[in-house]
């Protein structure tokens, strides 16, 4: 917990405006994650998304309005409308540290596409990591929920993330927003069927169907991603020149982002179907494309058999297999849960912050 900055609360909890506005935003980012357990104990809550006085819309992390504001954009400016999207998008995205002071920052410089956020990192020589079995310089796509739902055929007729995850309801004459944020098949007669006629049976079906669709391409996807990196540390054992793998690097790195991209956008195969799965299919070739190369490495190595594959058939071969334990993991776990966690609600009552 000493090696995480505290820049990783900053979606977590009301309570991070109020420590950004103490010690200054940059200072709160440099701080140690672990440094900020007991002031950071609030979950999300009415003065992340309104106005504390007026309960007005408003956005209170800084870095959705730094993007805009690079971008050219007046983030003021947004409808009320655009606001219930808006408030979401502080979080819902991807985003990365600058290295030099880990400062949250959304790469949205030269668009909010897949491939401008990747030609943004490309261009700076961003890796979040070295991956430990391929050497692959690895982006790590963290949620970007709201770039690929506003490419989704609702986002492009107006529908505004709380129209579906927070519907309109009733109560003694008053309507306002459901704040029980969930899944909008748990209510399909205030979410789908507000616009659409179809049974709940029908729609609900049609979300599922889709999201099989995308998860065949993933399936795939995976499975080939997974032997390319494989693949690439035996070419690497057997000789391999870093002149001769650098093509394949950049497969697997292009081929691993896309599948991340899609992977971890919540809801993605229902905001955008058609974008998530151009997506994962470009992942998909370009995975073939860097096991294409490997083996054009092998074979001038002198190597043309099948590369030996591990048995990662299940998670904790898989976990064993890279080297981690997944007894120790469990046990930091547990050790955190029970005793970090209550150490930390203790000095926050005693500090009257809960």
């Amino acid at each position: 917990d000493d090696i995480q900055p505290a820049t990783c609360w900053t979606c977590k909890s009301p309570d991070v405006p109020r420590m950004m506005q103490a010690m200054g935003v940059e200072a709160f980012y440099n701080q140690k994650w672990s440094a900020m357990g007991s002031e950071i104990v609030n979950p999300i809550g009415c003065a992340d998304c309104h106005d504390t006085e007026t309960m007005d819309l408003r956005i209170s992390r800084p870095a959705l309005i730094e993007a805009f504001g690079r971008m050219g954009k007046d983030i003021t400016k947004a409808t009320h409308q655009e606001m219930r999207s808006l408030v979401c998008a502080q979080c819902h995205v991807e985003y990365y540290f600058r290295k030099e002071n880990k400062y949250l920052t959304f790469p949205w410089d030269k668009g909010t596409s897949m491939e401008d956020v990747e030609k943004y990192y490309d261009e700076m020589d961003y890796y979040d990591y070295i991956h430990a079995i391929s050497k692959t310089p690895i982006l790590k796509a963290q949620h970007p929920d709201f770039e690929i739902a506003q490419l989704g055929i609702h986002a492009q007729r107006g529908v505004a993330c709380a129209d579906c995850h927070m519907p309109y309801m009733s109560q003694g004459g008053m309507k306002f927003s459901d704040h029980h944020i969930q899944s909008p098949l748990n209510y399909i007669d205030r979410t789908c069927q507000v616009c659409h006629r179809e049974s709940e049976e029908v729609l609900r079906k049609n979300v599922y169907d889709r999201q099989r669709m995308a998860n065949e391409i993933r399936n795939k996807l995976e499975k080939e991603l997974a032997a390319a990196h494989i693949e690439a540390k035996f070419a690497w054992d057997k000789g391999a020149t870093e002149a001769s793998m650098k093509p394949v690097l950049r497969y697997i790195r292009q081929a691993q982002w896309r599948w991340d991209y899609g992977v971890a956008s919540h809801g993605a195969s229902f905001h955008a179907p058609q974008e998530v799965t151009r997506i994962l299919s470009n992942g998909l070739e370009r995975a073939l494309q860097a096991r294409l190369a490997i083996s054009k490495v092998l074979a001038k190595l002198g190597f043309t058999g099948d590369v030996p594959m591990p048995d990662i058939s299940t998670k904790e071969k898989a976990q064993r297999y890279i080297g981690l334990n997944p007894e120790e993991l469990q046990a930091n776990k547990k050790k955190f849960l029970d005793v970090v966690v209550p150490k930390w609600v203790e000095q926050a009552k005693q500090k009257q912050r809960i």
